[in-house]
């Protein structure tokens, strides 16, 4: 166990260190292909990140047989929006208020600088999507499983507005890490720089979640609990790692971007692949699972659409993964 330790920490540190190529290198393909910051945080960065989920997840629900397995990617789907609309946001909400508090500001009362029309347009499309596919987890009919090209279509679409959207200049950048000395290397550089580093994320992610399960289950939890609590905030945790380093560069645009982003496609992608190739029913776990992430997002719409956003607020939805922890033990 002492080893599995070890190799959990490794694999953190891991993460973290690809997550700051990651970051780097995102920037710099966002501005060579002309998107703003928001657009980068909401498109690129989460797209990558999110890649290796929606990647498990099919592979969960499409080459297995076994109901368990499938059933794996089904909660996939559900705890990894419910994760990030939580944990996520809370510990960047954490991070805004040390980041306020190290610049001489009053931590819980800044009002953070974002594009909260664009954060709450978000919010709300994620809440329209996800009441729709909590339904579906409790009806049963014959072509129900092509309603998954619904989700793939949702998000197209929100790709498209995203696009078209207002694009804002984006900040003189640092430079390339893997080209210090270039003012403006090469896409090629660019390109290998972020495959590289989501090379190295989606393999010690793996590593990290197979470490995180094993503890889990050595003090006692039953797998279905470590599924549930455990690994959604370990597959979470690069999306997680880049919102903290975009709060520690300043640049929280960026940050909530990336995870207003990624919540679209856990919301549709996974969604899509669990339709077409399950029978998308929830149990109680997942019916609970579902109604703290409408709580949460709830929530964080109301905070983006009336520009009340501030780090101490953000953080306060956190509160709603620990009711859903607290109800999986009762």
């Amino acid at each position: 166990m002492f080893f599995s330790f070890v190799v959990l920490i490794a694999a953190a540190v891991a993460i973290y260190l690809a997550c700051e190529l990651f970051v780097n290198a995102i920037e710099w393909l966002g501005k060579k292909i002309g998107l703003g910051e928001t657009a980068t945080g909401t498109l690129l960065a989460a797209f990558g990140t999110a890649l290796p989920e929606s990647v498990v997840t099919f592979v969960a629900v499409a080459f297995n047989s076994s109901a368990a397995q499938k059933d794996i990617g089904v909660g996939a789907a559900l705890a990894g929006p419910m994760v990030l609309s939580t944990i996520t946001y809370g510990i960047v909400g954490l991070a805004l208020m040390a980041y306020a508090r190290s610049h001489g500001s009053t931590a819980g009362t800044v009002m953070v600088d974002v594009d909260r029309h664009r954060l709450s347009r978000d919010q709300g499309w994620f809440l329209s999507i996800f009441v729709f596919k909590v339904a579906l987890g409790f009806m049963a009919f014959a072509y129900k499983p092509w309603l998954g090209v619904l989700f793939l279509a949702a998000y197209g679409l929100y790709v498209m507005k995203e696009l078209g959207g207002e694009q804002e200049a984006a900040e003189d950048l640092e430079p390339l890490r893997f080209r210090p000395r270039d003012e403006s290397p090469s896409m090629g550089w660019v390109m290998l720089q972020t495959g590289v580093s989501l090379v190295v994320i989606f393999g010690a992610s793996h590593i990290f979640v197979a470490r995180v399960e094993e503890v889990g289950i050595w003090f006692g939890l039953a797998p279905q609990v470590v599924s549930l609590l455990l690994s959604p905030i370990a597959t979470e945790l690069p999306e997680t790692l880049n919102a903290l380093i975009w709060v520690k560069q300043g640049r929280e645009r960026l940050a909530l971007a990336n995870v207003s982003g990624a919540m679209m496609i856990q919301a549709t992608v996974p969604s899509a692949f669990g339709l077409f190739f399950t029978p998308w029913i929830f149990d109680r776990s997942l019916t609970v699972s579902a109604g703290v992430t409408m709580l949460s997002i709830g929530v964080l719409f109301y905070l983006f659409r009336h520009g009340a956003l501030s780090g101490f607020r953000l953080s306060l939805v956190s509160w709603f993964y620990l009711i859903f922890a607290g109800s999986l033990f009762l």
